[in-house]
């Protein structure tokens, strides 16, 4: 079968495309077509859609903004700043059963999930919590804003002396 196409210029005869060249044409821009996609998603892919969550070392301002006898929680950051006179350290405020973030409490650290229960340094004295909370390591930078580092544990009750 063949397809008879006029030409523009000047109406004056046809052009016949046999069907087969129609379906070779088409088959060929299907192809090419489907090429193109696949070299775009090829490249859309090669780059890593990760995404690494906050940075373990951050700056939680300057040592006045903690006054003595301040247990502050940065829900944010999942911390806990404590200062006592002229020492300052950071607890972790994940709970060490599952992951929840444990509040303050008159004791120390309560979980509203599952009730574990935490001493004022992090020690368990309750719950299904299998660890005490951990400690950070806090350091005084050259522009005399504090830093955490989640990346450092120390011992509990290891303090940073300002």
């Amino acid at each position: 079968m063949a397809v008879n196409l006029k030409r523009s210029s000047g109406g004056q005869g046809s052009v016949k495309v046999s069907r087969r060249r129609m379906l070779g044409w088409l088959s060929g821009v299907g192809l090419v077509g489907s090429g193109v996609l696949s070299a775009i998603s090829n490249f859309v892919f090669i780059k890593p859609r990760a995404t690494y969550g906050q940075p373990q070392r951050f700056s939680i301002g300057k040592p006045e903004d903690y006054p003595s006898g301040t247990r502050m929680a940065l829900d944010a950051r999942r911390i806990c700043v404590v200062r006592e006179g002229n020492k300052l350290a950071a607890v972790s405020t994940t709970c060490t059963h599952l992951g929840c973030i444990v509040g303050i409490s008159d004791t120390g650290y309560a979980c509203p999930c599952h009730g574990s229960r935490f001493d004022q340094d992090g020690n368990v004295t309750g719950g299904p919590a299998p660890r005490p909370l951990p400690w950070y390591k806090v350091t005084l930078a050259p522009n005399g804003e504090l830093e955490v580092d989640k990346d450092i544990e120390i011992q509990p009750g290891s303090y940073l002396t300002l």
